[in-house]
């Protein structure tokens, strides 16, 4: 389906909206898949509400899912400095076994700072900040190869707006996470529960598994007025040649491609644009065609930034859920589905009373 949006270009503020408080989730709904479900049809742009356990009714045999199996690692580690006063360092991206890139909160933290790391545990980490990259960013260096001891010392991180702890810290997996790496959920695989992807799989819907780990940069407003220039940081990505085979199976069967979550889609199309020859930032022109081979095996960074007037190559469907206003995700689906029925469908939401955000309800676009 060729994207609505193609010839209009927009500002940030074009994607601001105004939530209640009260609107966002503090907590997981239980049973996952009794979360609602608002369904949005882009062809008829007619609005329906429903539920996770009602997925099976809107998909058909030989549709494709594709879910990002990554796991949230412990990356939130409360310290001190050597001085005494408290720091938290927020682990981003890991540059070798010793070495992350970081959000460091605290005063005086430059170049040469040490930080002593698991005070209440008993087992002492010295962390030393060997770089200033702008703003709370810095490198950061361990004194033991982090794997070591994240799980001890570490604490899950909740995004901002979440002000209740986790009694079980497993709520914010997936239930199929895998890979350890990311610093924060794809929320939209939280829905899910082993029967509901039992029952998927006995109605003949098929599962493909990509992992890209999210970074916080995913979550954050964009600041910048023209969204074009906001700077989307990298994000690690592995996309198996099993996955891409079969997409490209599903695209030959005029089956139909759905990607469960707003990293899923710009997984598969960074394939997308792999296959075409291209890096995950290059533009590509609409006139160019994927032919049979809709992606192809990518395992690298991605800085994929979707925004209306993109061409989709490799998604027909998603299942995404209520995302902050200025984000690059609610213009990632407003390139979906078009910004106008996105505007429709989160007033509905908001006069329904749906529950937003990472714990919040969900909505499938077809």
């Amino acid at each position: 389906m060729s994207h609505p949006n193609t010839a209009t270009t927009y500002t940030t503020s074009d994607f601001d909206y105004d939530l209640p408080p009260e609107f966002i989730a503090q907590t997981p709904i239980e049973p996952r898949d009794h979360a609602r479900m608002m369904v949005l049809d882009r062809e008829s742009r007619q609005i329906g509400h429903h539920h996770i356990y009602d997925l099976p009714r809107f998909l058909q045999e030989g549709d494709l899912l594709v879910l990002n199996d990554t796991r949230v690692i412990p990356a939130r580690l409360p310290g001190r400095k050597e001085s005494g006063g408290q720091v938290e360092i927020f682990l981003l991206k890991p540059l070798s076994d010793n070495e992350w890139e970081a959000m460091v909160r605290g005063r005086n933290l430059h170049a040469g700072k040490r930080i002593r790391l698991g005070e209440e545990t008993g087992r002492t980490i010295w962390a030393t900040i060997t770089d200033d990259l702008g703003g709370p960013l810095r490198r950061v260096s361990f004194s033991a190869p982090v794997q070591e001891w994240l799980a001890e010392i570490g604490q899950i991180p909740l995004p901002p707006y979440i002000h209740k702890q986790l009694s079980d810290p497993e709520r914010y997996q997936t239930v199929f996470s895998q890979y350890e790496g990311s610093v924060a959920a794809p929320t939209a695989g939280l829905h899910f529960t082993p029967d509901l992807l039992l029952s998927l799989r006995q109605q003949g819907m098929r599962f493909a598994f990509v992992t890209l780990h999210v970074s916080l940069d995913t979550f954050r407003p964009v600041k910048v007025e023209d969204p074009r220039q906001h700077e989307m940081h990298s994000e690690w990505l592995s996309f198996s040649a099993e996955t891409a085979r079969q997409v490209n199976d599903t695209r030959l069967r005029g089956n139909r491609i759905v990607a469960v979550g707003t990293t899923s889609v710009r997984a598969l199309e960074t394939a997308a644009k792999i296959a075409l020859g291209l890096s995950p930032c290059d533009p590509a022109p609409e006139h160019l065609a994927c032919g049979w081979q809709t992606t192809a095996a990518w395992t690298g960074e991605t800085d994929l930034f979707i925004l209306p007037g993109h061409h989709f190559r490799a998604v027909d469907a998603m299942l995404t859920n209520f995302h902050l206003p200025r984000s690059t995700l609610l213009m990632l689906v407003s390139a979906f589905a078009g910004k106008e029925l996105i505007e429709k469908a989160y007033a509905r939401a908001i006069a329904e009373h749906y529950r937003f955000f990472s714990f919040g309800d969900a909505m499938l676009i077809l």
